[in-house]
């Protein structure tokens, strides 16, 4: 049967990683909203559907996260939101290819997240949840997030490949 669960924030995470130097630096988005149609039955006919506030970054760091939110990167003003809308859900040997449109300032590109159904729990308030993982990397610059700086030594200051890790809690929806 098929049921649609909101995520829980409280118990979710939208995180990211990306190059700075010779190391990486990690963050996490911290405002984000989303569904997924779940049929546990048959899980090629479920969907998921992802909004994420762009100015809701956050890596720990008051200037960076600035510099992130500003037109230089995610121009939070123009472009509020990113999403993520599923088109496909194929069983992959032991995990899901959520195929979908990915969007980030308005430019929407095909992704594959490789999806791992954790399994469901009941809450101690009764509540069913389900819970869910994936990670992808992506390159920035395919979204438009071209800034970059030249180091005096060979290479640039910011890594062009972005890992984004999902750790999803959801719940029936009321």
């Amino acid at each position: 049967m098929s049921r649609t669960h909101a995520f829980d924030p409280a118990h979710s995470e939208v995180t990211f990683q990306v190059r700075h130097l010779i190391t990486k630096v990690s963050g996490r988005f911290s405002s984000f909203a989303g569904t997924i149609q779940f049929d546990d039955a048959a899980p090629a006919q479920s969907s998921v559907s992802v909004t994420v506030q762009t100015a809701s970054i956050d890596t720990t760091q008051s200037d960076r996260d600035a510099h992130l939110r500003s037109d230089e990167f995610f121009s939070v003003e123009r472009f509020p939101t990113m999403t993520f809308v599923s088109r496909s859900i194929t069983p992959a040997g032991g995990h899901f290819d959520v195929a979908g449109d990915l969007t980030i300032r308005d430019i929407t590109r095909p992704v594959v997240f490789p999806v791992t159904y954790l399994g469901t729990a009941r809450d101690p308030w009764g509540n069913d949840k389900l819970a869910f993982e994936s990670a992808l990397t992506i390159n920035r610059k395919d979204f438009g997030l071209t800034w970059n700086a030249a180091l005096e030594t060979d290479g640039v200051r910011i890594g062009e490949d972005v890992k984004i890790s999902l750790n999803l809690q959801a719940a029936v929806a009321n």
